[in-house]
């Protein structure tokens, strides 16, 4: 069987190696660096510059630890990039190597569809190969939206592309969408001494978030002097040299030297040849069913270019699926349980359904909170803020979290777990969970439901 990927990013990549270990005969077409807009220019570079911030946090607060320093510390904004940039290369040499290893084809050029067994790549000087396929996987990815009022330069106007690239701290950024991108890179610019300021058109930063949850992370941005501008928008945007100008709907002028537009993202899915084929798309997305199978029963979708969440980990989950089921197996994909991860200090992270979205349901749901400074660990390691917060439904199944402070995306993955699985409150709450640790919080959130926290007062 001859399977061939378009897309090297963490759907298309992973969909190569899984279909070359269920033994196929695998290409895969990717026309910049394996790894995609993840690991070359989003979740892994965004990662590595927050864990710089967070160590020039450290060094300045180690007087409250018992620690005395002469240290007087300086962010250096190129030797960061050089860190970073040194990760992903790492990375990406890595994923060429597994790739080599499981004896996957890559072939480096811009893949088109011709036929719905067939590929025309151009490569890099102009030359063309046909790759033959008996199953193809699109997983082109996406890239930023810009819109042309915003007057894109990438050298004052920037995508996060181009703030990934940046070599000097600016003296002042205005950042256009509150959402995960805007609050990653606000608060990264703002520890090494940027004056920045979020505009968002919701009432708060992360709009799929619920109120209490946002309100924690407003908080700390409060105190770390980052300016959050809500319920407003970019009515106007005037472009100098060195420096931006724009009025918002509600009046306001705001000045900056630079600034980054993070409004969303839009598929890839120019010049893949989808139309030719009459391959169905739905506004701008290929629609797929549960197995990730187009309406061409040969050609599957998968990642930001059909319509699920935008994240690596969702790509690389419809990868497996879209690959088993390419290869003859049978798997549909659920996205009950989808983790949504922000990693800013305090980290934000939730899974399955809010209160939001049960309010408007009018579905029934019982909630359970406990605050992390209620626990030694926290208290030990100065990290208080947050909370744990659990939804279950009427027969006390979890089928929402979130979690607010230190750690959260990595102790996300036992409520994943719960709401994936259908987990009752009680089930969680009687697994002994360690001391001491943050993950105690969920423990007590989950006693909270059941109105049996006792470390707690109602």
């Amino acid at each position: 069987m001859k399977i061939a990927v378009i897309g090297g990013g963490p759907g298309g990549y992973v969909a190569a190696l899984k279909a070359a270990m269920m033994g196929a005969e695998v290409t895969l077409i990717e026309k910049n660096k394996v790894g995609g807009t993840c690991l070359n220019v989003g979740c892994i570079p965004t990662k590595s510059l927050l864990a710089c911030s967070e160590a020039f946090d450290f060094i300045k607060e180690a007087e409250n630890f018992g620690l005395k320093s002469d240290i007087n510390a300086e962010a250096d904004l190129a030797k960061i990039n050089s860190r970073k940039n040194k990760i992903v290369d790492n990375l990406v040499k890595g994923i060429e190597f597994l790739l080599e290893s499981r004896n996957v084809n890559l072939v480096n050029g811009f893949g088109k569809l011709i036929t719905k067994n067939q590929i025309s790549v151009t490569m890099d000087d102009g030359s063309e190969q046909i790759v033959d396929a008996d199953k193809i996987i699109l997983a082109t990815g996406s890239k930023a939206i810009v819109p042309g009022m915003f007057k894109y330069d990438k050298k004052n106007v920037l995508t996060s592309d181009e703030t990934l690239e940046l070599t000097e701290i600016p003296k002042s950024l205005l950042i256009v969408g509150g959402g995960v991108i805007g609050c990653e890179f606000g608060q990264f610019f703002s520890k090494l001494g940027t004056k920045v300021t979020i505009v968002e058109m919701a009432s708060h930063v992360l709009p799929f978030e619920d109120d209490d949850v946002a309100k924690q992370l407003t908080r700390a941005f409060k105190k770390q002097k980052i300016k959050i501008i809500a319920k407003d928008k970019v009515d106007s945007v005037e472009v100098n040299d060195g420096s931006v100008k724009v009025v918002l709907g509600s009046g306001k002028e705001i000045e900056a030297q630079k600034m980054l537009v993070s409004v969303g993202r839009r598929a890839n899915t120019e010049n893949l040849g989808l139309e030719a084929l009459n391959v169905q798309l739905d506004r701008g997305k290929v629609v797929v069913n549960e197995k990730m199978q187009t309406n061409i029963d040969n050609i599957y979708a998968i990642g930001d270019i059909v319509d699920s969440p935008l994240l690596a980990h969702v790509a690389s989950k419809e990868a497996l699926i879209a690959v088993e089921n390419a290869l003859g197996k049978v798997n549909e994909i659920s996205y009950k349980a989808v983790p949504r991860c922000v990693y800013t200090s305090p980290e934000v992270a939730a899974v399955g359904m809010t209160q939001k979205q049960l309010d408007e349901q009018g579905i029934e749901y019982k909630i359970g909170m406990f605050d992390f400074r209620g626990l030694g660990k926290a208290q030990a390691t100065s990290k208080i803020q947050g909370f744990v917060k659990i939804i279950v439904d009427k027969d006390e199944k979890i089928i929402g979290a979130s979690i607010v402070g230190a750690h959260a995306t990595d102790l996300l993955a036992e409520l994943t777990l719960a709401v994936h699985f259908g987990l009752t409150a009680k089930q969680l709450g009687d697994v002994i969970h360690p001391h001491p640790t943050m993950s105690e919080a969920i423990m007590e959130a989950a006693h909270a439901v059941e109105g049996k926290c006792v470390h707690a007062v109602d």
